[in-house]
């Protein structure tokens, strides 16, 4: 790592480190102690991917105007700084309520920080790097994020789960938990400010609302009239919502299913061990096929992965190859739609572009969990639920499929 990147590649890097603890401890232990004070009777799935739900929601609304406001000189660091210090609060803040409605306002709250941050530190990466180190420099971010959420999450479930040993309960072992992942998320988005300056951008303008919302227009209009980007747009918003939506229901759906929470905590784990090789791989082998070709097979697993969670997952055993299989493709389809529309975009207006990447996705993250919790509702089987993201993964695999190769 140190004789092969920057200084500002490892800066902009690190913050991949302290966001990913909040992820993870989102994915895993979050909705199981959201489980412990919920309802008697109440559906989890339901709850949490109506919580997610609001929250990409809330998101997607604010984002448009926020991003292109962040574009302009002076204003990325100032937004970065707001996300992630409202949300490193409401993140340390989820040890207060004990009601199921309280926790969950809060927590949308801290997600959305969280969300939010992902979209100025995302169009930091044309700030950081080169374009010939896109694929490397953010393979290398979501490598090493895993294994920055192992360090505090080991620390977090040392805490809750080894803590009723000790005399610590659960509900404090958490509360612990919640200052653990805050401190670690602040702690590591220092290095970003520090030493990665916002180098393009645009000029403040006399008329800053009507020119922010005339920019933006622009801007959707040119990504629509562009074929190559517009069909990559839209596979990246049917297949990544997907994705989003294994990330954030899988524990869940396992404890709907009866699935022992220490299982799924430990699956987890592994999870993130494993993708920090594999993310670094899909990153070099990128480099050899082509990052098209690469995204496709990770599709293509997706889809595999959803239909065995569909009609096959029933037991802990079964929920351990779903997080091995998910650990192979997770990094690196992340990484590889990241900086394969660094390629696809105008270098000169970068910022704008990654802001309505982020959108997309975020617009994204609204289907996949509606969609499961509302065919859980109606047909009482979350399992029918999960079935509802294979058609995401389908669409977006013919999209993509269909996008023109570069020309020359």
């Amino acid at each position: 790592m140190a004789g092969k990147l920057t200084k500002q590649e490892k800066s902009w890097i690190l913050y991949d480190v302290g966001n990913s603890a909040f992820v993870m401890l989102a994915t895993a232990l979050i909705p199981v102690y959201f489980a412990s004070i919920a309802e008697p009777g109440s559906s989890v799935v339901v709850a949490w991917g109506y919580a997610e739900t609001v929250a990409s929601l809330v998101l997607a609304l604010l984002m448009p105007v926020l991003g292109s406001l962040a574009d302009l000189k002076g204003n990325k660091k100032k937004f970065f700084v707001g996300t992630v210090g409202t949300g490193a609060v409401a993140l340390a803040a989820l040890g207060i309520p004990s009601t199921a409605l309280a926790f969950l306002i809060i927590y949308v709250v801290a997600s959305i920080m969280l969300n939010g941050s992902m979209v100025f530190y995302d169009a930091f990466l044309v700030d950081a790097t080169d374009e010939e180190r896109y694929d490397e420099v953010s393979s290398q971010g979501y490598a090493w994020g895993y294994i920055g959420s192992c360090v505090p999450f080991i620390a977090c479930l040392a805490v809750v789960l080894g803590g009723p040993s000790v005399g610590v309960p659960m509900d404090v072992g958490m509360k612990i938990a919640f200052l653990i992942t805050a401190v670690w998320w602040v702690a590591f988005s220092i290095p970003l400010l520090r030493n990665v300056r916002q180098t393009h951008y645009r000029q403040r303008t006399a008329h800053l609302v009507r020119d922010t919302f005339s920019e933006l227009a622009r801007t959707l209009g040119r990504i629509w009239r562009d074929r190559r980007l517009r069909l990559f747009m839209l596979a990246f918003f049917c297949y990544i919502d997907g994705v989003h939506t294994i990330i954030k229901m899988s524990t869940s759906y396992g404890t709907d299913l009866g699935i022992d929470s220490t299982q799924l905590v430990l699956a987890l784990l592994v999870t993130q061990f494993e993708a920090i090789p594999s993310a670094i791989a899909y990153g070099r082998l990128a480099g050899r096929f082509g990052t098209k070709r690469m995204l496709l097979v990770a599709i293509g697993a997706y889809l595999c992965i959803t239909l065995f969670a569909a009609f096959f997952l029933r037991s802990a055993v079964e929920f351990w190859v779903l997080a091995v299989c998910v650990g192979l493709f997770q990094g690196g389809i992340q990484a590889l739609s990241r900086s394969e529309f660094g390629k696809l975009i105008p270098k000169d207006r970068a910022n704008e572009y990654y802001g309505f990447f982020d959108i997309f996705g975020k617009y994204a993250a609204v289907m996949g969990t509606f969609l499961v919790s509302v065919f859980t509702q109606l047909t009482g089987n979350s399992s029918v639920g999960v079935l509802s993201i294979a058609a995401l993964f389908v669409l977006g695999f013919v999209l993509l499929a269909k996008m023109p190769e570069a020309e020359g």
